[in-house]
Formats: C-alpha cells, sequence, structure tokens
C-alpha cells in the first residue's frame, strides 16, 4: 500500500519524533493481517490475537496520519467478526444479556482454540470503543457500508443488553467490578451508535451510564475512582477525557483526577503507571499511558508537559526504533519481574498500541 507522507511532513516538530512517527506506522502496517486484524504484538506469543480495543487505537491513529485505508480495513475486520459471533450466539437461543463475547479473537476472526491459554473474556470496552472509532473513521472521511452498519447496530444492541453487568476490566483484571473507565468506552460508543445509526434510544442509554459516573461508585471526592469497589486511581481514567469526552480535560473533575494519576503514579523514571499495586511485570511505567498524559496535558495547553511525555517515550525506544508495552527498570515490585519474564519472557516489543499512541501524542504536538 501507498503511504501518504507529504502532506504530513509539516507536522514533525522535529527529527527525532519524525524518525519514530515513520517507524510506528510502519509497525502498525506490519502487524496488520491480511484479515484486516491489527496483532497486539507480532512476536509475543501471548499477544498474537487482536484485541478490539488495541485495533480500534492503532486504527484511529492509522486515520490522524491519513493511512485511511490501513483503517478501514481493520472496521471491516471487526464488522465481519462482530457479525458471525453474535449471529451464532443469537441463533443458540441465548438472550443478548446472557452472551459474554471475548475480549480478543484470533487474526482471522475466531474464539480462542480449545486448549488454549485461558484468557478473561467478558470484557466490554473493546467493543465501545470500536463504535467509537467507527465514527470518526467516518467523520474523516472513512466509508461506512452496509455490512460495517449492519455490525454496528448488532455491536450497539449486545452493548444496550449487557452494559449494567459487571466485567473485566482494560487490563483483564476483577471481573466482579463496575469499571469507571469502561463506563466511558461505553458511553462513547452507544453515543457513536446513536449518531451512526439515528437511533436516539441509545443516547438515552448512554445518559444512564453517564449518571452512573457521576454517582459515588465512581466519583469521589478527589475525581474519578478506578472501580466501584476502589477508592484508587487507574492511568486509564484519562480516557474520560480523552477520547471519549465524557468530561472536558479541564473539567474540575477530570483534573482532581488527574493531579491523582500525576501524584501517584509517576514513577521514578517519568513514565506513568497503570496503577499502584500492579504486579504485571512488576508494576512498571507503561508508553501507552505515558503518550495518553502526554495528549491529555497537550489538550490542557501545556506543550512542555506533553513535549516531555514524547521525549521519554522516544529514549525508551529499542535501538530499531519499537516500543516495548512497558519499562521496568524502576518497578513497583523489583521481585515480580522475572517470575513473569520465565512465565511468558521478555516485556511485548514492539507493542502496537504503544506505537499507535506515541502517533495521537505526536500529532496533539503537531496540532499545538
Amino acid at each position: 500500500m501507498t503511504v501518504h507522507r507529504s502532506h504530513r511532513s509539516h507536522r514533525s516538530y522535529d527529527a527525532t519524533t519524525a524518525g519514530l512517527v515513520r517507524h510506528s506506522l510502519a509497525v502498525l502496517r506490519d502487524g496488520r493481517h491480511p484479515s484486516g486484524a491489527y496483532v497486539a504484538c507480532p512476536n509475543y506469543p501471548t499477544y498474537q490475537y487482536a484485541w478490539l480495543r488495541d485495533g480500534s487505537f492503532c486504527a484511529y491513529a492509522a486515520d490522524l496520519w491519513g493511512e485511511r485505508e490501513e483503517a478501514a480495513a481493520f472496521h471491516r475486520f471487526v464488522a465481519r467478526t462482530v457479525l458471525r459471533h453474535l449471529g451464532r450466539e443469537a441463533d443458540s437461543g441465548r438472550a443478548e444479556a446472557d452472551l459474554r463475547l471475548p475480549t480478543r479473537y484470533t487474526l482471522t476472526g475466531e474464539f480462542e482454540p480449545a486448549g488454549a491459554q485461558a484468557w478473561p473474556n467478558f470484557q466490554l470496552d473493546g467493543y465501545g470503543t470500536w463504535l467509537w472509532a467507527l465514527r470518526d473513521h467516518r467523520a474523516r472521511g472513512g466509508v461506512l457500508d452496509d455490512e460495517i452498519l449492519r455490525a454496528a447496530g448488532r455491536t450497539a444492541d449486545y452493548l444496550d443488553a449487557t452494559c449494567a453487568l459487571p466485567c473485566y476490566d482494560c487490563w483483564e483484571e476483577y471481573g466482579d467490578r463496575r469499571h469507571t473507565s469502561t463506563l466511558a468506552t461505553l458511553v462513547a460508543g452507544l453515543e457513536a451508535a446513536a449518531e451512526l445509526l439515528g437511533r436516539p434510544a441509545l443516547s438515552d442509554r448512554a445518559a444512564g451510564l453517564r449518571a452512573e459516573l457521576d454517582s459515588a461508585a465512581h466519583l469521589g471526592d478527589a475525581g474519578y475512582i478506578k472501580h466501584d469497589a476502589s477508592g484508587g486511581v487507574d492511568a486509564s481514567l484519562l480516557w474520560l477525557a480523552l477520547p471519549f469526552g465524557v468530561v472536558a480535560p479541564d473539567d474540575p473533575r477530570m483534573t482532581a483526577t488527574a493531579e491523582r494519576i500525576g501524584a501517584e503514579l509517576t514513577g521514578p523514571g517519568g513514565g506513568i503507571r497503570r496503577y499502584l499495586g500492579d504486579e504485571f511485570y512488576g508494576g512498571g511505567e507503561w508508553i501507552l499511558l505515558t503518550a495518553w498524559w502526554g495528549w491529555y496535558r497537550a489538550a490542557l495547553g501545556d506543550r512542555e508537559g506533553a513535549l516531555r511525555a514524547a521525549r521519554w517515550i522516544e529514549a525508551a525506544a529499542t535501538e530499531s526504533g519499537d516500543l516495548p508495552e512497558q519499562l521496568t527498570a524502576t518497578p513497583q515490585f523489583a521481585d515480580r519481574v522475572e517470575p513473569w519474564t520465565r512465565r511468558w519472557g521478555p516485556v511485548a516489543t514492539p507493542l502496537l498500541w504503544s506505537h499507535a499512541m506515541y502517533l495521537v501524542l505526536a500529532d496533539a504536538l503537531a496540532r499545538l
């Protein structure tokens, strides 16, 4: 495929970024399967699947940088996958509210093979994120055919039926809780579907979820909290402002949340951690979350803060320019790095979601 770079050349704010932007776009292209699916990581066995959440942000980044057909191929993959499985599940006679679609699929859109490593499956954020990304794709000139719109309708029905249920969060943890960042994806997804499909009842459903977000279960005295049984913060709470727009970046509820994230989750190296107590590879500093932090700072007009995040990410790249999932030089739990490395191997590198979020940050910086 032809990569349209020339009209983007003025967007780079220095030579370092230009190089990593080009490489990040190449990582996304190389990581897209012929089916249209984005692999989470091409050389990390546990991540050789397609997550709708990760892929939606990869498609969003591709759209930002003019790679329209790259994004379109992903959306066609999701549409085929959703129609195949929601149709098959519905034919089984089960009610929509009883369905539990997986958080990840094979690269050809199938359920994980029997006997493969078990993975927490019931997780809704990817489906809401896809609907949001689909609307954004159309707004940028993408064409949504009848199959895609049918899939959007089935996905919206699925979320309408299941959005009141507890599910796993975006990190595949705490499956018995109501997660604040997951609710943000549901609000954004249902509102997007209402617009795409001309179904105002979906906006009413989203409004109910917005009201839940502002209840004591999700909003404390110091901003939004991780889930309905935790008073802590999670870096994914930045999603409420960007990109899902549940609250404005400068809304006092959001700024209070961001102050806690910055104070509690910035690691000694300068990157952003997921949450306090995270033991996955020791709970290091994540590339994609640091990019999100920079994106949020850019939305507030804080160019220096956004630039610091970008520079930290650029320094974390390997010699070939690949970005890992996280850095483990300064983990929360040093004794948990080696057991995870022994179990699954070194930290996933390159992680496509990391490259996607760096591209989002680079775009935000270029617009300041």
